[in-house]
């Protein structure tokens, strides 16, 4: 196990730093990671083949997210802060109560594979942990373990140039270190995005500790998508076009990938979808071992009856083709246990329906995921199956692809197991949520108080006033 931390001593603590002190170590990390880009892009490259484009991308996206989570810091509803008065004329009396949320301690956070930059090192759950006021400590991915290093060394020099206790953060390697990090008495949440078998095996090692933690994961998702017959009928071609580049995106190595696609019967025929896919080329997986699995995959799938393949469907030294599979609803309804494994890689499948109702119905066999889309006409009547869809995933969207995920105030990035295995979102400004526990002081003197709870405070952030929003 090798780690990585800050080493400026300050009397500060992590949870006691001031939301202003918090806001400034996350600009200045963004501002060095902008700083670093065009050598963190080419590291990240040569390790995970996700290309220049792509990656320099990731990057604004995840200095983007660290100085959203500097605003939401420094904006402060995100402490849901209360006062209720002290009334002594009250029967029974009721003293004064001041509440807030206060940072957690420290958390474990597991990097994923697929976002090197996002969802990693200095992702968006190392953002918002600190911006919570949580020391963070990331169990850094194998399959960027340069990149990883790399990038913990500017996140440490930048929070000692910041000021920022020792023990801010941390990087540690290795699968034992991982277990090692989620028993410790001092970890106190644990956030994974990764595989559903890593995903059970942390919980399992959780679930050892004499004190339970909590852990949010996001595990996997088929993320299914209806096209109506209308839809089809006015913008066919368009929809092509958007499934083939949403499915194939990053080498369809995305959480939200669109898994399942329900379309009227004849839609590949009657569109140019298989000529799209056979068109594409082949994408370098980022690893041997997710490739093993795709063609593992592929192959059961394909084996499963009433299954036809559309396109693609090979896989050929470690690279797969893109590949569109399809099979009727009565196929799907009799196994849809098979058809509804994830793929991790370039491959989606189509259901071919008659009618909505058949759809409605059986969209009640998908497991919980990130999102869910509509693609229909304004004439479609869609309210039962929006409310069908709703209940299984933590995002709708409507006449777009769910291939990107927009980091802002209102935006949420998760769903029912085992899309995550909590209410939480790991993208967006109540991502920080999950590091924030609440507490109440009763009759406390104001020396005593957390400074966003003192008079003074609560003047400068929004809060509740004996139940009366208060905006500063």
């Amino acid at each position: 196990m090798t780690s990585t931390s800050t080493s400026t001593s300050t009397s500060t603590s992590t949870s006691t730093s001031t939301r202003e002190q918090r806001a400034g170590w996350l600009r200045l990390i963004a501002d060095r990671l902008d700083e670093h880009a065009a050598e963190l892009v080419e590291i990240a490259d040569r390790e995970t083949h996700l290309g220049a484009a792509r990656l320099t991308g990731e990057v604004a996206r995840t200095t983007g997210q660290l100085r959203l989570f500097a605003d939401v810091a420094l904006e402060g509803s995100h402490l849901e802060a209360v006062l209720d008065e002290a009334r002594p004329e009250a029967t029974p009396l009721q003293p004064e109560i001041r509440r807030v949320l206060r940072p957690v301690g420290p958390v474990a956070v597991f990097s994923a594979s697929n976002f090197p930059f996002a969802f990693s090192v200095a992702g968006g759950d190392t953002a918002s942990a600190l911006a919570a006021g949580c020391p963070v400590i990331v169990k850094a991915h194998s399959g960027h373990i340069e990149l990883s290093r790399r990038t913990a060394e500017i996140v440490t020099q930048a929070l000692d140039e910041a000021g920022a206790p020792a023990g801010t953060f941390a990087l540690v390697e290795g699968r034992e270190a991982g277990i090692d990090l989620v028993t410790a008495p001092a970890t106190r949440a644990v956030s994974f995005t990764g595989s559903l078998a890593g995903g059970r095996a942390l919980l399992d090692a959780i679930a050892t500790r004499p004190e339970p933690i909590p852990f949010y994961g996001e595990l996997g998702s088929i993320n299914p998508v209806v096209v109506t017959p209308a839809a089809l009928a006015a913008r066919g071609e368009e929809l092509a076009s958007g499934l083939v580049a949403s499915f194939t995106l990053g080498g369809g190595q995305f959480c939200t990938k669109p898994g399942v696609v329900f379309v009227p019967r004849g839609f590949a025929s009657a569109t140019s979808l298989a000529e799209r896919v056979n068109a594409l080329e082949r994408p370098r997986l980022l690893t041997d071992r997710i490739a093993d699995a795709f063609g593992e995959t592929l192959e059961r799938l394909l084996s499963v009856e009433g299954v036809e393949l559309v396109a693609g469907g090979a896989v050929r030294d470690g690279a797969p083709a893109p590949t569109v599979m399809q099979a009727s609803i009565a196929a799907f309804a009799e196994h849809s246990d098979a058809l509804l494994e994830e793929c991790f890689g370039p491959l989606t499948l189509l259901i071919e329906y008659g009618s909505l109702d058949e759809v409605e119905r059986a969209i009640d066999a998908v497991a919980g995921s990130l999102t869910a889309t509509v693609h229909a006409e304004s004439a479609d009547d869609i309210r039962g199956l929006v409310d069908r869809l709703a209940a299984l995933a933590g995002r709708v969207l409507f006449d777009g692809w769910p291939t990107g995920v927009a980091v802002t105030w209102g935006q949420h990035h998760g769903g029912p197991w085992p899309a995550t295995n909590t209410q939480h979102t790991s993208v967006g400004a109540t991502a920080i949520r999950r590091f924030l526990r609440p507490i109440a002081y009763q009759n406390a003197p104001a020396a005593a108080l957390p400074l966003d709870l003192t008079d003074a405070g609560l003047a400068r952030i929004p809060h509740r006033r004996n139940g009366e929003l208060i905006l500063p």
